[in-house]
Order: C-alpha cells, then sequence, then structure tokens
C-alpha cells in the first residue's frame, strides 16, 4: 500500500466482503441480512458500500433518515431501504422514492396512511417497530388492538415487519434483561399474527444479538457495526476486519525548550527540550477535543506519538521526542492493527462516535 500524503480515509471493500460472509455464516438458512448503511455507513461512504454489498445479494438495506435512503436510490441503489426515523414532512418522498418507513408511534402511523391514501397506495410495506426495553422508539405491547385497528380499516399499507431493538445485546452481565426482551418481542408476534390475516417478518437481532442470541435471529437481522469491523468483544472482533484506515502526515516539525506551550489556550507545557509535529487533521475532520491532552496517541513509524494540547479545527499537535521521523512522513490514526475501538477506548468512547465522525472532507480512497 503506498504512503498517505494527505490526510486519507482508506475503505477495504474486501474486508468489508469477509465481515458480511462471516456474520451471515451465523445466520440459519432462508434468514434475511439487512445491512445498516445510516451515518454515511459508519462514517465510510453509503454509496459504495450499498453498492459493493448489493452485488453481495444483500436482502435489506437501512439508513436512519429520509435523505440518506434517497442518496442511495440516487446512486442506483434497488434492494429495499428501510428508514428507521421517518419524519411525516417526508413521507411523499418515501413514497416516491419507494422507500420503506419504520412507523413507531400512533402519530406517525395515522399521518402515513393518511398520506398513503391521498396519493392511492395500496398494500404499501411498512414496518412497525415495538419498544421492548430500549425506551426511544415504538409502540407499547398495549398498542397491538389499536395498530390492528388502524391496518384493518386501509387497504393503503400492510405490515411488511415487526421489530425492535435490543439495549444492551453486548453486554453478557444483562442477559437476563435481553432475553426478556426477546420474550416480550416474541409474545408481540404472536399476538399480532393472532389478530391478523398474514405474518410479517419478524426481525430484533442486531451485530451482538446476531452473535450472542442465535435462537433470535427469527426472520431477518440487522447488521451495522460487525459489517464495518467490530464485533463488540475481544473475542469476535478477531474474527472481523475493520474496513477503514484513517492517516495522514506530518506537515511540519518543531523543536521546543523547556516551558514552552503548545496550542490554543497554552494547554500543553514542554517537560524539557521535545520535539512535536503538526498533523492536519483536526475536530473538523471527526478527532474530537476528547482526544486532545495525552488522552490518546497517533502512531509515526510504528512508535505511539501522543496528541498534546488542545485539538484544533484543522489540525494536532503531537509529541514526537525519540521518534525517527522526518516531514513528509505517514501518520496512522487507526488501521486493520491499530484499531479505531482501541484509539476511542483511549478517551473513554466507543469505535461507533470516532468512525461516524470522520468528516466529508477527508478524502475516501477505496480498495477493491
Amino acid at each position: 500500500m503506498p504512503k498517505a500524503k494527505e490526510t486519507i480515509l482508506e475503505i477495504d471493500l474486501g474486508a468489508l466482503t469477509h465481515n458480511y460472509k462471516y456474520l451471515k455464516s451465523k445466520l440459519q438458512p432462508g434468514t434475511k441480512f439487512l445491512a445498516v448503511v445510516k451515518a454515511f455507513a459508519y462514517g465510510s461512504d453509503s454509496v459504495e458500500i450499498a453498492k459493493h454489498l448489493e452485488a453481495l445479494k444483500v436482502d435489506y438495506f437501512a439508513v436512519a433518515y429520509t435523505k440518506e435512503g434517497v442518496i442511495l436510490r440516487d446512486a442506483g441503489i434497488t434492494t429495499p431501504i428501510l428508514v428507521l426515523h421517518p419524519q411525516p414532512v417526508n413521507f411523499k418522498t418515501i413514497l416516491d422514492r419507494c422507500l420503506e418507513p419504520s412507523i413507531y408511534s400512533p402519530k406517525i402511523l395515522r399521518e402515513f396512511i393518511e398520506i398513503a391514501e391521498a396519493h392511492s397506495q395500496k398494500n404499501y410495506p411498512v414496518h412497525i417497530k415495538f419498544n421492548t426495553g430500549l425506551n426511544r422508539l415504538g409502540f407499547w405491547e398495549n398498542d397491538i388492538d389499536f395498530i390492528i385497528e388502524q391496518l384493518k380499516h386501509t387497504q393503503s399499507i400492510v405490515a411488511k415487519s415487526l421489530f425492535s431493538h435490543l439495549a444492551a445485546s453486548e453486554d453478557l452481565s444483562e442477559i437476563d434483561f435481553t432475553k426478556k426482551q426477546i420474550q416480550t418481542f416474541t409474545n408481540i408476534a404472536l399476538e399480532f399474527e393472532h389478530k391478523i390475516s398474514y405474518r410479517p417478518w419478524l426481525h430484533l437481532c442486531n451485530t451482538s444479538g446476531v452473535l450472542n442470541f442465535p435462537k433470535a435471529h427469527f426472520n431477518m437481522v440487522r447488521c451495522g457495526i460487525g459489517l464495518y469491523g467490530f464485533g463488540n468483544s475481544a473475542l469476535e472482533d478477531s474474527n472481523l476486519k475493520p474496513i477503514a484506515s484513517l492517516k495522514s502526515v506530518i506537515s511540519q516539525i518543531h523543536n521546543i525548550e523547556k516551558d514552552e506551550s503548545v496550542g490554543y489556550n497554552r494547554a500543553y507545557k514542554s517537560k524539557g527540550i521535545e520535539k512535536i509535529a503538526t498533523i492536519p487533521i483536526g475536530h473538523a475532520d471527526g478527532i474530537s477535543r476528547i482526544y486532545g491532552n495525552e488522552n490518546t496517541y497517533v502512531i509515526i513509524n510504528g512508535s505511539e506519538a501522543p496528541i498534546i494540547g488542545n485539538v484544533c479545527m484543522d489540525m494536532i499537535m503531537v509529541n514526537i521526542t525519540g521518534i525517527y521521523c522526518k516531514e513528509g512522513d505517514e501518520v496512522i490514526v487507526f488501521d486493520f492493527k491499530n484499531k479505531a475501538s482501541d484509539f476511542a477506548e483511549s478517551a473513554n468512547t466507543i469505535s461507533y462516535e470516532i468512525l461516524t465522525a470522520i468528516s466529508q472532507r477527508v478524502r475516501r480512497l477505496f480498495i477493491k
């Protein structure tokens, strides 16, 4: 691989293929696979990721917002797309672009039926979301009769699926809570199917659910972070391959004296004669200020160089005292070996946050 000459995010599509096939191998034959490509495909590139997964015959995509689905449709993606958090102002667009909404409240259900009927829809697919313990979005179990009543009084929509979201499927200390969620969802599905004349698909598991609760895969699973190389445990991380590497270069090197300050607000003061390097990446690129002040480090020529001082909008400064390097040398923020999860954990956050924060101004390079 050629060394980076600027700040760049490398995306390894071969690693994506590996992760998809590994996760799919955990499923029973016939269980559908929904790939979550919200938040610019977890900070990579939703269009390129979706095109690659569509070529691998993925069954479904999910995005958070309508606009994300429109971007995929504009790029020629034809696979069904579930919009997880639609708003009524976008319902017409959802119909126009053949997107499928999550219906999560009485208000959303009534308003989508109204729009669907006004545009002469028949059996338009929707996905009914139930709250089983995450307490974020979703109907309650005692809303089933209301939902059934609404569905029976219109031909405009049909419940393509029922689904919920596990709150702590990666946390083995919360197994009892997760099992309770699974049982609650099972009870909801049984009651719903008993009261309506067809059987919607059922889906509950996220990546950790797929790996830790195989009996809860139902008709489909929804995988996000696992596709991008993280399994929420050391064991599963070893079975997956991070698809993204964030790299930059040394712009300039300074030698500073003892007690000289570095960066805004003089947040760092040298402990002696030190050598520091300036890197062209900052909080506008996704490197939050929480990573500054020696909370974490970058890799330069195989050595750890702590980030010193406050992270600037477009730059970070690192301590390279004792590290052999020169201006123009490559800097690794995270890659396949020095993982994003490690970089994030050193500042007490999670891989999701650093991955999804990578700015669109950072150039993407796809390795095919």
